[in-house]
């Protein structure tokens, strides 16, 4: 008995004393790191959804003017024996409409200010049925890197292009969250998905989805403005693993 006591005593060496330590030591870090990573993920979660409450917020006090397009395309044209004078008129005509609907949709136009500073309008908003998703667009003022980057965790944001439903590409990005808010389901759309974009005049234009592809994050070559005359709009977000960016292309359904 005496011999298994003396064998056992020293079989607890003071390296093997060293080992359980770092053992100890691994093991007690290891979960502080896990509690770390839940407290991240939950305080992620939590401002996820105080973004979509902002962006709805946003989305309710966005004041919509009445579509009158409908009205101006009644205006009588008179034909002309001279051809090049019939399409002056006709061009001032569209001018004038075009000047009408922006007075109106700068007349809605409220300037607000994000908590970090940065000061943005509401220009448009998207509404995707098959996704059950719609959100404000928002455009901030200087258009630099960080201001994007806080409205963007408000609400899809304008990148580039013309005015909301005028000639030329709207591009619109948005982040990926891998749930259902902002553009986390944009990657799902297919061809022939329709989108509708409301301008702040009250005209809403139904555009159908035409293609789908992904490109590595520095190349903005779909943001392009040669439309052939055509109002198109281009939508922009991450990949799940967010190294690539998809983009979604549609053209207004005439």
């Amino acid at each position: 008995m005496n011999q298994i006591l003396v064998t056992e005593k020293l079989y607890i060496t003071p390296e093997l004393k060293r080992k359980k330590k770092i053992y100890k030591f691994n093991f007690l870090l290891s979960i502080f790191l896990v509690c770390i990573l839940i407290s991240l993920y939950i305080y992620a979660e939590y401002d996820r959804n105080k973004s979509e409450e902002v962006s709805q917020e946003i989305l309710e006090n966005i004041q919509l003017g009445e579509d009158t397009t409908t009205i101006d395309n009644d205006i009588l044209v008179v034909i002309l024996d001279d051809e090049e004078q019939n399409d002056q008129l006709q061009q001032e005509q569209q001018q004038e409409q075009q000047e009408q609907i922006q007075q109106a949709a700068n007349a809605n136009r409220t300037v607000q200010t994000t908590s970090g500073g940065y000061r943005y309008v509401s220009v448009a908003t998207i509404n995707i049925p098959k996704l059950n998703l719609t959100y404000p667009v928002l455009d901030g003022e200087t258009d630099s890197a960080q201001e994007t980057e806080a409205l963007l965790k408000i609400a899809p944001t304008r990148f580039w292009g013309p005015e909301p439903n005028e000639v030329g590409n709207f591009c619109i990005v948005g982040h990926n969250y891998r749930n259902s808010k902002f553009f986390s389901k944009v990657p799902s759309l297919v061809n022939g998905d329709v989108i509708a974009i409301t301008d702040l005049s009250g005209r809403t234009i139904n555009y159908r989805v035409y293609n789908k592809y992904q490109v590595d994050p520095a190349d903005v070559s779909c943001t392009t403005q040669l439309t052939n005359g055509n109002k198109e709009i281009t939508l922009i977000t991450c990949t799940d693993d967010s190294k690539q960016r998809i983009v979604v292309k549609a053209r207004e359904i005439k």
